[in-house]
């Protein structure tokens, strides 16, 4: 250990009493997902294997959808990286902070973001447990010894490098639901190809997008045709076995799909690139709007370097 500048010794009392609020807020957590459960309707019903639409709130109108979506991603992009830069926790809260303006003034519902969230926090929770303990020593860094590890130390700059990155993480998380869920598909595609991204991987995205809808509807329909003839899932081999014929003759008939797409393409005068229609011109408010969260972005990192408050 490199001459820590305090070292802390947290009584027993003390890790007994966080240790019973964690073990509380677990159990209050399980207790409202359990109650949750309860009341979802028709408990023997297939499982649900819906997708949710990347533009299903594309018509509403706020600051947002009423923005071009070439200067929207080329500026809202841009800005997630000058998040990424940043370091002290302080101005990481300011970040997310104004993503979550952002998802409200989206008119986007707050399920969406939280789902995002939600799919993410298993990870960055185990990298909040993980992190503080293995981080190396610094000269100068408050550590907390904890009553069962005294040979494991609780490094406060770990936690708070830890924790930045947390929040960095969800602050781009939210911000994703603005860029790319307030215009349809295919006009946030024209953007791209406005940016210069290949026509190919747009292409990709778009058919992409398309199929896993047509594939989710095969999943559905094979799964309950096994439901009628009596298959009901099981931890043993015959599950697995059946579960793995399933998934083959899924990748088989995907591949058949798409010979057999491929071919009505050409049929149709697919010559390597799909039509396009006309976007509206940029206007002077797109640009406006470009600027001012590209100089959002460069004020969070410039107070960032000047002012660092909390910085691991």
């Amino acid at each position: 250990m490199d001459n820590p500048g305090t070292i802390i010794q947290l009584s027993n009392a003390l890790a007994g009493g966080i240790l019973l609020l964690m073990v509380v807020l677990s159990g209050l957590g399980l207790v409202l997902l359990a109650r949750k459960r309860t009341r979802e309707p028709d408990r023997g019903a297939a499982p649900d294997w819906s997708i949710p639409t990347i533009d299903a709130y594309a018509d509403t109108p706020s600051f947002f959808h009423n923005w071009d979506p070439a200067v929207k991603i080329g500026s809202l992009f841009p800005y997630c990286f000058l998040v990424v830069s940043l370091k002290s926790l302080f101005w990481c809260m300011a970040a997310l902070i104004i993503s979550i303006l952002a998802l409200y003034f989206s008119n986007i519902p707050w399920h969406r973001g939280l789902r995002r969230l939600a799919a993410m926090s298993g990870f960055l929770v185990m990298f909040l447990l993980i992190v503080p303990f293995t981080s190396p020593a610094r000269p100068g860094e408050t550590l907390l010894l904890l009553p069962l590890l005294p040979s494991l130390p609780f490094h406060l700059s770990g936690f708070y490098l830890a924790l930045a990155i947390v929040l960095k993480a969800f602050a781009i998380a939210l911000m994703m639901e603005p860029m790319l869920g307030t215009s349809s598909l295919p006009i946030t595609l024209q953007g791209l190809a406005r940016l210069g991204f290949p026509s190919a991987i747009i292409q990709m995205i778009l058919l992409t997008h398309r199929y896993i809808f047509v594939f989710q509807q095969e999943i559905i329909r094979m799964y309950r045709s096994m439901r009628v003839r009596g298959f009901t899932a099981r931890t043993d081999v015959a599950t697995m076995k059946t579960m793995g014929n399933f998934f083959g003759m899924l990748f088989i008939s995907s591949f058949d799909r798409t010979q057999k797409v491929y071919e009505a393409m050409l049929c149709r005068g697919y010559q390597g690139s799909f039509p396009t229609f006309s976007l509206p011109q940029t206007r002077r408010e797109d640009l406006a709007k470009g600027g001012l969260w590209i100089m959002i972005g460069i004020l969070l990192l410039v107070f960032d370097r000047i002012v660092p408050v909390l910085a691991p």
